[in-house]
């Protein structure tokens, strides 16, 4: 949880120093962060889902080979995947033209993410590292080196912001995911070192199959278009209440009611990967039974969670507005609609950890099936229907959006209350075993050409 603290935190300074450059500025650094988030970092993020349950049921099993394996190729893929967009991003102020935003603002985006760019590289490295880790339940190590990282990154906002303006702190979030990642690599490194743990144990480290990229990329596909899935939904919630009537006064109220539910969503992603890699190391140590307590618990973690989140947001309504805006209808309609959020909080707790347990069964598609159904098939259709039709205006939204997420939920829970965990449990135990025999038939090949040769 302090881990994704840190990472708002320093999406937080960005904006005060976008914020600071002016308003032309801040818009199109806005933006532009925007497009980064939709189309690059949403798909990489989503991507990187899959190590998750191969590498929380390599460790299980401590099945070290296929560990090192899979952030090794996944690595490559988010590198590969990089390409197509960057590509994309050196387009980003025509198509946001042509879309309807304005030209000014869109040749700032453009700006903004030209000089972005690294952090695609970055993240490519950065990601793997942090789930590899993350499935082994090392976290305290990524905690600190996310908190120094942090400490570089304000001075780097205030010198370059001063030196080169708007393009200064885009470069400013690129250089502190390099420090962060050379941190994290230099921890790998000594910490595998003491361990004796080598990076050739049991073949060669190079040496992958075609069906060891099918597995990983039939995870890789519906990972990432969960977590696109998630991540766009926003982005339309916020597109659709920009056409509302009230438009300026909507989107500012759901800018500020927005900002506390991504507060708490640093605790329901916390909760949603711990699951994920409590569920995959169990299932990988053919432990049956502890997988599913892991799994029951954590939900129950989720519902307390959610309720309390709920809570503090009901008690915060009153002031949480004042922090932003002044204007008292802002106040007014951010204390109507964070009743209505709170009790959608409730309910996306369990939702992000029920997502977190399929993830660590390897059946990642199923959260995919969930959210299509429960966001896009119902809360869009609804929502508009009660803001424009029924005239309920942003109220609409949101109520369509919480029988939508309601709707997401009761799918996910049939779906994880009918997983067989004895049949998961050896399903995990098979793949590390697989990857163990064929590693000793390689060893044992390479040592009988050996003595031949002798």
């Amino acid at each position: 949880m302090v881990m994704n603290l840190i990472w708002f935190t320093k999406i937080a300074i960005t904006t005060v120093y976008l914020g600071r450059l002016g308003e032309l500025q801040l818009a199109g650094g806005t933006l532009g962060f925007t497009f980064a988030n939709v189309t690059g970092f949403s798909v990489l993020t989503g991507l990187c889902g899959a190590m998750e349950p191969i590498c929380g049921q390599a460790f299980g099993a401590k099945n070290y080979r296929l560990l090192h394996k899979t952030l090794l190729m996944a690595t490559l893929l988010l590198l590969v995947t990089t390409i197509p967009i960057s590509l994309l991003w050196l387009k980003v102020d025509k198509i946001l033209i042509y879309f309807g935003q304005d030209r000014d603002i869109s040749i700032v985006a453009k700006n903004y993410l030209m000089y972005l760019l690294p952090d695609l590289f970055a993240t490519s490295f950065l990601c793997p590292i942090k789930a590899y880790l993350s499935s082994q339940s090392i976290t305290i190590p990524i905690m600190f080196s996310s908190a120094l990282a942090l400490a570089f990154h304000l001075p780097l906002n205030i010198f370059l912001s001063k030196v080169k303006g708007l393009q200064g702190v885009s470069m400013a979030i690129w250089i502190t995911d390099v420090i962060l990642v050379i941190l994290l690599v230099l921890y790998m490194l000594v910490t595998e070192r003491k361990k004796g743990t080598s990076w050739k144990e049991g073949g060669l480290l190079w040496d992958q199959k075609l069906r060891d990229w099918v597995r990983l990329l039939k995870l890789a596909g519906p990972c990432c278009l969960t977590t696109c899935l998630e991540w766009w939904c926003i982005e339309v919630l916020v597109l659709l209440t920009g056409r509302l009537p009230n438009a300026k006064q909507a989107v500012s109220v759901l800018a500020v009611v927005l900002n506390f539910d991504y507060l708490l969503y640093s605790i329901m992603l916390s909760l949603a990967i711990s699951v994920s890699t409590r569920v995959s190391n169990e299932l990988g140590a053919n432990q049956a039974v502890q997988a599913y307590q892991s799994a029951y618990v954590s939900l129950g973690v989720s519902v307390l969670c959610g309720c309390i989140g709920g809570s503090v947001m009901v008690s915060v309504r009153g002031i949480w507005g004042s922090l932003f805006s002044h204007n008292k209808e802002v106040l007014r309609s951010v204390k109507k609609m964070m009743l209505i959020m709170a009790i959608s909080e409730v309910v996306n707790f369990p939702l992000a950890v029920g997502g977190g347990i399929v993830r660590g069964t390897a059946r990642p598609w199923l959260a995919m099936y969930a959210n299509l159904s429960g966001f896009y098939f119902l809360a869009l259709p609804l929502g508009v229907v009660l803001a424009f039709k029924v005239g309920l205006r942003l109220s609409g939204l949101l109520l369509g959006f919480l029988v939508g997420m309601i709707a997401c939920l009761i799918l996910l829970l049939v779906f994880v209350m009918r997983i067989n965990w004895v049949e998961e449990a050896d399903k995990a135990n098979q793949l590390a075993c697989d990857d163990v025999k064929e590693v000793g038939n390689t060893t044992t090949d390479i040592e009988a050409i050996d003595n031949n040769k002798v």
